[in-house]
């Protein structure tokens, strides 16, 4: 199950408040009635002891505060314990959970004097109130914990989409972005060296793409002139099919040598547009008609556009050669407003080049 950082954070948070909440509410539960039975213990154990004065010093030996000797319902253990001669309480639980409170101490005569007594109704009263406040005060726990945990998990879940923005921006070729500035904030945690480490990554990554793009340009550059003066040569060879094959060939080398200048210029973004107002259509017709005559071309809807002649003219070119070198006629060329469309009718795009994307010189 696919969740954000911030409920997750927010349910341990809520877990951990709620596993300590417990564990201190059992805690907190059975001090407070081992506090409240060793009390009653006591006060069992010092009217034990004043009713065995009155006992003793009373001729008719009589019985105070429910007394009894030898009771039959006195726990063995405890009557044992007396029989040793020692003075003892005890605690004995019942089914109902309302336990009772046993004193008993040894007779001069070998009986048992014995007192016992419920835990007081009071007691019980102190600790029903007692869980219920504890039970309050874990629910509260649990959610202030989840919304300490919501407020938390927010902060670190904003900064991290916005520094998954931004390496996306990144990705997209906008190298100027930085993500540790998109992140922001005050606080320093591990999104910061997250953001770090991705800005030093961009930059590594745009300084290898501009060394590329100027080693490329270097070598177009170097290239030219012993192209031209190639082509130069070619033409003083004498006429024939070998001249025209290398003519043909120089040729192909030098156009290539100028597309690869162009990209360059491009790249470092030297090269600057020639705009001029055009009709679109009117100028599409006229050029196709001027590279080949196999391309029918449809004005949907004419419209005046600015762009760069040149470049307008190269693409056209570039998408109608392609057309007839890889795919099947007929070609078809529309304008509909701004918008110009290329079509051929063959087999499309090979799986292998849709998956990559397309890519320079292929």
């Amino acid at each position: 199950m696919r969740t954000g950082v911030r409920w997750k954070i927010s349910a341990a948070i809520a877990l951990v408040g709620a596993l300590v909440a417990v564990a201190l509410s059992l805690v907190v539960h059975n001090a407070a009635r081992v506090s409240m039975l060793d009390n009653a213990r006591d006060v069992q154990d010092e009217r034990i002891q004043f009713a065995l004065r009155l006992y003793s010093a009373s001729q008719r030996q009589t019985l105070q505060f429910g007394t009894k000797v030898d009771d039959p319902a006195l726990p063995e253990e405890l009557r044992q314990t007396v029989l040793k001669g020692r003075r003892a309480t005890f605690v004995e639980d019942k089914p109902d959970g309302v336990p009772d409170i046993w004193a008993a101490v040894p007779l001069a005569d070998g009986h048992v004097l014995s007192l016992h007594s419920r835990f007081t109704d009071r007691s019980a009263t102190v600790m029903k109130d007692l869980d219920q406040a504890l039970v309050i005060g874990s629910i509260a726990v649990v959610f202030g914990g989840c919304a300490l945990g919501v407020l938390i998990g927010g902060q670190l879940s904003r900064r991290l989409r916005k520094a998954a923005t931004a390496a996306s921006e990144v990705a997209q070729g906008q190298t100027d972005v930085s993500v540790r500035d998109a992140i922001g904030g005050v606080v320093k945690d591990e999104t910061d060296d997250l953001a770090s480490a991705v800005d030093a990554m961009a930059d590594a990554l745009k300084q290898r793409l501009e060394a590329e793009r100027r080693v490329t340009a270097d070598i177009a550059h170097e290239l030219r002139t012993p192209v031209t003066g190639l082509l130069t040569a070619a033409e003083l060879l004498p006429p024939g099919r070998p001249s025209e094959l290398v003519k043909d060939r120089a040729q192909a080398m030098r156009t290539l040598v100028e597309d690869v200048l162009e990209v360059a210029r491009l790249d470092s973004a030297a090269e600057r547009a020639e705009l001029q107002d055009i009709t679109l259509g009117e100028f599409v017709t006229r050029r196709m008609a001027s590279l080949t005559t196999e391309v029918t071309v449809t004005v949907v809807h004419e419209s005046e556009v600015t762009t760069d002649p040149r470049r307008l003219e190269r693409i056209l070119g570039n998408l109608v050669a392609n057309a007839a070198k890889h795919g099947k006629p007929p070609i078809e060329v529309s304008v509909e407003g701004r918008v110009v469309r290329v079509r051929d009718h063959g087999p499309g795009f090979p799986e292998a080049l849709l998956h990559e994307g397309p890519s320079r010189f292929r």
